[in-house]
């Protein structure tokens, strides 16, 4: 930016105040702005860049992608009108309940449709309606009764509690019950989108109210699933079918459904529709499903606190009466001495009044109600009242009903088998999409048709090409021509193969030909170039602390390792591990060696075959490590990879893990990854950085305190300096994962500015050149070769056709996908000082995906990003070892309610912390 010009003339002087004036009476003269001061300006925030231009290299192919070209009418003068919702009850109270909205708003333009113009809304449920074309008036109240409503009033269906009473009467007071409820409705006009704005978005000139415009669109798919009686999970939708569902025990069902969402690409507007997984509480009698939430037997092996907390706000259907509530709680006691106060008719008291009488609520339900009970007697009662006005009914008259979210984390074998019920291949997907497309009938839908949008039924075809692999470098110079993305070390050495040297065997009472494993790494290690000594010891886990918590196992460990190398800890252990699926020993296991004592560690799970690959997959790990390098890019070696190899350049990867569903107090872990030893671009290293739970973006890349600055960034640029022969990058290339596109101004003004500034503190005039990628997995956008059951080939790149129409983003799959459909990555371009042509950019992208040192296979998304997952998962497990163990109330604890205090991450030791330990 130019730097202001200094003014000519100073500013006219402040008038004279006149002597009959008090000065108190005027405003305060403007201040002169001395000559030789340049006012301040505020720098201007930075933007997404626009395309350059597309790439050109590699064989074309062409693809079928899922999305559906969407047409939009020409008529220029069409808005949607947007107008504010308002829901009170009868008594002027706001309507908080969730589901009702639509209900009520079904009924206004049921009642009062020629008031509405007889105009078709799309109505998100909650405060925005939209119209196409103005209503009469821009304000308007409307009174409706919704019959049938689930009543929580303690008297509903006959339930005890309150003023319920039992008599000849029930009946009556049971289709009482089903009373009509009065709403009040208000209805404000609150401004207006023009739907042009939409063809203005496809010209690569979106604006506000060109998302608004296509958000109205998304919210009438909404609509459209929620007249089906679909589970609206945002923009996925999942209908109450059996068949879509899979048993992931517990009590939790995986259930299969769909996404759809509109999209602004190159080819026009396009509906993206694709499957989408939730998991949902398996419906039906409520007992069954704590037996099989907390793995029990029957009824009475229930622990019913952690029960309390797994029902509430679950919606029950109660029997006879079939009437819904939402579970607010349990009963303090028994049903059999759950007691509560009941209004008889049958009884007077002096004032000729209904006599009030106290019974238990099993009493009430078995002799009042005639309702055999088998088994409730002893178990609490389900509340589904009010704090202050409880309401019970037995457990085994409640039913849990269909499509209930699970919101808890799921178990390692709950995760798995939803993964593995989700994968379709190529040629399934397209036809469930297909029968999809079809049963969705959106060319019916009246809200579509009034504002003018036709959706193809027809994939969309697409450009692609297919880039081929890069050549790699292994052991003695040789090289090594990946097929199909895979590659395999038969007859080959590691590039830069290491030692294995005191170091030891950790079992911690796993069932494992521990003689054979370690011949076969010393065997097999020769074979690949690394030298593997024979192990110092092996330490077996005492048999009486099998059982203990894991921190004390890990203590105890320790306590037989430290004897046997009194005077420097060993430079590796072996570690075997009984569980095959995430042993709860992983995390202080790690978190003893790597930040307590700096040792590089390889755990196992107990292998059942000790096979050549396997071994060989584990010393490519230690290999890592322990500072080797199993592959690396020939261009790397030959330093001919265009705008890197020649100039100094740092690759960073940055991610940020969150607590899993259902753990919103858990601190976020942010880890960043930088390549070291340019012109290598294989070998990186890792920091690790906690934060606020849920924070996104990384807040402590620069941390200035005082006169130093503590920030990640730092101490990556310095080890990046000292492992590059005293050199400082010219270039930084930033790899940003898990960000949306609305976070993408953020990434470019907040986190780039902080690493700006870290460069700026080191060197006030050292200024790099940046470039800034993010890499997205988690979209819906699928491409299929047409013709071909197979996914398409490792290297297919699509830069055109589904792709932004102005913004500079295309997407990748590099991997061979064998499993399932490819998830291609969505890479998108947000700055590029370096300068970059499109396809030197591509391919250095899909380079970078095949440097990952712990596979024999490209990646699905460029190795830093992976690393920097790893790292932040790994160090994420220190966290949870230290709410496990005892110490935790000294490093400060978590709480849900006001700010949550984060508590210090351990440091790696000094040993370990510019290492791969996250290999």
């Amino acid at each position: 930016m130019e730097t202001p010009q200094e003014p000519e003339t100073l500013p006219p002087p402040p008038p004279i105040i006149p002597p009959d004036v008090e000065p108190e009476t005027l405003p305060p003269p403007p201040p002169i702005i001395p000559p030789d001061v340049v006012p301040e300006v505020s720098k201007p925030k930075r933007v997404p860049m626009a395309r350059r231009g597309t790439g050109s290299k590699g064989q074309r192919i062409q693809l079928l992608t899922n999305h559906f070209k969407v047409g939009v009418s020409s008529d220029a003068a069409a808005h949607f009108f947007h107008y504010s919702v308002k829901l009170f009850y009868e008594d002027g109270r706001p309507v908080d309940g969730k589901g009702i909205g639509r209900r009520v708003i079904d009924k206004v333009r049921e009642t009062y449709d020629s008031d509405l113009a007889g105009k078709d809304f799309a109505y998100d449920g909650e405060n925005s309606l939209f119209t196409v074309g103005s209503l009469l008036r821009n304000k308007m109240e409307f009174t409706v009764f919704l019959d049938n409503l689930s009543s929580n009033r303690a008297n509903g269906g006959g339930s005890p509690g309150g003023n319920a009473s039992p008599s000849e009467n029930d009946n009556k007071r049971i289709k009482r019950a089903f009373h009509s409820k009065t709403f009040k409705v208000e209805i404000s006009f609150a401004g207006k989108i023009p739907m042009q704005s939409i063809k203005a978005a496809l010209c690569g000139q979106e604006s506000e109210n060109s998302q608004e415009a296509i958000r109205v669109l998304d919210i009438i798919l909404r609509q459209h699933a929620a007249k089906q009686g679909c589970l609206l999970v945002r923009q996925s939708f999942f209908h109450n079918d059996p068949r879509s569902c899979v048993d992931l025990e517990g009590g939790v069902l995986g259930c299969r459904g769909f996404h759809s969402s509109f999209r602004v690409t190159q080819g026009g507007l396009s509906l993206n529709i694709d499957g989408s997984t939730t998991t949902i509480i398996q419906p039906g009698p409520l007992v069954d499903f704590l037996i099989g939430n907390q793995r029990v037997s029957n009824p009475f092996q229930i622990d019913w606190s952690k029960a309390k907390r797994t029902l509430k706000n679950l919606r029950i259907r109660v029997s006879p009466t079939n009437q819904e509530f939402k579970i607010t709680g349990l009963s303090e006691n028994p049903c059999k001495e759950q007691i509560f106060s009941l209004k008889s008719k049958s009884l007077k008291d002096e004032n000729g009044g209904d006599e009030v009488i106290d019974i238990t609520v099993y009493d009430y339900f078995v002799n009042h109600r005639r309702i055999d009970l088998r088994y409730s007697g002893d178990l609490p009662c389900i509340n589904v009242g009010k704090p202050k006005r409880p309401t019970f009914f037995p457990v085994e008259l409640c039913s849990l009903v269909p499509l209930q979210r699970y919101t808890k984390a799921l178990s390692v074998i709950q995760r798995s088998k939803l993964v593995e019920s989700s994968r379709q291949k190529p040629q399934e997907k397209m036809r469930i999409l297909t029968d999809v497309m079809k049963s969705n009938n959106y060319g019916a839908d009246p809200t579509l048709r009034s504002c003018g949008v036709t959706i193809s039924s027809s994939f969309t075809k697409v450009d692609g090409r297919v880039l081929s692999a890069p050549r790699l470098k292994v052991g003695n110079g040789e090289d090594l021509f990946p097929r199909n993305a895979r590659w395999t070390f038969n007859n080959k050495r590691f590039a830069e193969p290491t030692k294995i040297e005191n170091w030891a065997v950790v079992n911690f009472s796993a069932r494992c030909d521990i003689r054979g494993l370690c011949r076969d790494l010393c065997r097999i290690g020769e074979m690949k170039g690394i030298m593997v000594s024979p192990p110092e010891h092996v330490f077996e886990e005492d048999p009486q602390f099998r059982n203990a918590p894991p921190h004390i196992r890990v203590e105890k460990m320790f306590e037989q390792v430290q004897p046997r190398f009194p005077a420097d800890p060993p430079h590796f252990l072996l570690s075997v591990f009984p569980d095959r699926k995430n042993s709860d020993i992983y995390g202080p296991w790690k978190r003893k060696n790597l930040a307590e004592f700096g040792i590089f560690n390889q755990c196992l799970c107990s292998p059942n075959r000790l096979s050549e690959m396997y071994i060989t997959n584990v010393l490519m790990k230690i290999n890592a490590k322990l500072g080797g390098l199993n592959t690396m890019l020939a261009g790397e070696q030959a330093r001919n990879i265009p705008l890197v190899s020649k100039v100094p350049t740092i690759i960073f990867g940055m991610d940020v893990s969150h607590g899993s569903a259902g753990q919103s107090d858990v601190p976020s872990i942010a880890a960043v990854v930088s390549s070291r030893n340019w012109p290598l671009l294989s070998r990186y290293r890792a920091s690790v950085h906690n934060q606020s739970p849920k924070l996104e973006m990384i807040d402590s890349l620069f941390k200035p305190v005082g006169t130093e600055d503590t920030g990640i960034i730092r101490e990556l640029l310095l080890d990046f300096y000292r492992s590059s022969g005293q050199t400082k990058p010219a270039q930084i290339i930033i790899f940003r994962d898990g960000v949306s596109e609305s976070q993408f101004n953020q990434v470019l003004n907040i986190e780039l500015n902080q690493i700006i500034e870290a460069c700026k503190f080191l060197d006030e005039n050292w200024s790099p050149k940046f470039t800034v990628i993010v890499a997205q997995k988690n979209h819906h956008t699928k491409f299929f070769q047409t013709g071909s059951p197979d996914n398409v080939p490792p290297g297919t790149v699509v830069d055109s056709g589904v792709c932004h129409p102005k913004s500079n983003d295309f997407y990748l799959c590099a991997q061979a996908g064998m499993i399932g459909t490819t998830r291609p990555t969505h890479y998108h371009v947000l700055l590029d000082e370096i300068g970059f042509s499109a396809d030197d950019l591509q391919e250095l992208v899909h380079s970078l995906s095949y440097v990952y040192q712990r596979s024999t296979s490209a990646v699905s998304v460029v190795a830093p990003v992976r690393y920097a997952h790893l790292a932040a998962t790994q160090v994420s497990l220190f966290m949870k070892y230290e709410d496990m163990s005892e110490t935790s109330s000294s490093h400060g604890g978590v709480t849900s309610s006001g700010p949550t205090p984060v508590p210090e991450l351990p440091l790696l030791h000094k040993n370990v912390c510019s290492s791969m330990f996250f290999c």
